[in-house]
């Protein structure tokens, strides 16, 4: 790992993911150094998957209008850039590799937006997050009962943005199957009549699995059906004491 080398050389870009997908944790830089350049990758950086810690404020920054509002057909997203060469590159490739953003695109999504700043700017955030966590808590109280399963980590933070401490609220359940013979977490989870993604998919060992918060309600009260099925075949849980739930 770069990290742990003091004299690399040559010129080096590091990827930010932040938050970090899948496990929805935020993430900061490790490399540093005159010939570090970081990219935040920030698609999740918005109020209803973490808290707000600070305003964004890197020196270059992506975002995505299909984690915002969910619109990943528009095919819409932009970029902060501080350096101004940078931003001239930036755009120069832009012409060449696609001959400009599409016009249809860039007016939907400028629609959206005007809808998201209704208000103090706050409504769609507020609505969002109340949604996922409630999903968020109603799934982590049937992986508190497993032996078989954990689930990732995300403390409760003070969200700048909306102004009070949030509970979590991430897009994704980053799920790790905990038994030595379940090698294929994806499997275990599938022949329970659960589709995910393998861990495999993130540079991860396949022991984990990640489960997707953004479906519709009716997909997510089936995954809650299932997981309470899945859950209760363990040794000293049964179908009483997750039936409450």
């Amino acid at each position: 790992m770069l990290k742990n080398k003091s004299d690399f050389g040559g010129n080096v870009i590091e990827f930010v993911t932040s938050p970090n997908n899948p496990d929805g944790n935020l993430r900061n830089s490790v490399l540093k150094g005159p010939n570090v350049k970081t990219i935040y990758d920030h698609a999740y950086y918005w109020p209803h998957y973490t808290a707000i810690p600070a305003p964004a404020d890197e020196h270059l920054m992506i975002f995505s209008m299909s984690k915002l509002t969910g619109h990943a057909g528009s095919r819409v997203g932009w970029a902060i850039v501080k350096d101004v060469n940078v931003y001239k590159r930036m755009m120069e490739f832009i012409d060449v590799a696609e001959m400009g953003t599409s016009k249809d695109g860039q007016l939907r999504a400028l629609t959206l937006m005007k809808v998201v700043a209704q208000g103090d700017g706050k409504q769609l955030f507020n609505f969002a997050h109340q949604i996922l966590s409630d999903r968020w808590e109603k799934l982590s109280r049937i992986f508190s009962l497993s032996k078989r399963f954990s689930l990732q980590r995300i403390p409760t933070q003070y969200c700048t943005f909306l102004d009070r401490v949030r509970a979590p609220s991430p897009a994704y359940a980053w799920v790790k199957c905990k038994r030595k013979e379940d090698k294929n977490c994806t499997q275990v989870f599938r022949l329970a009549k659960i589709i995910g993604r393998p861990g495999s998919k993130f540079f991860a060992e396949n022991r984990y699995v990640r489960l997707s918060l953004l479906k519709g309600q009716h997909d997510f009260e089936m995954l809650i059906r299932q997981m309470k099925k899945l859950v209760s075949q363990e040794d000293g849980v049964g179908a009483q004491a997750i039936s409450s739930f």
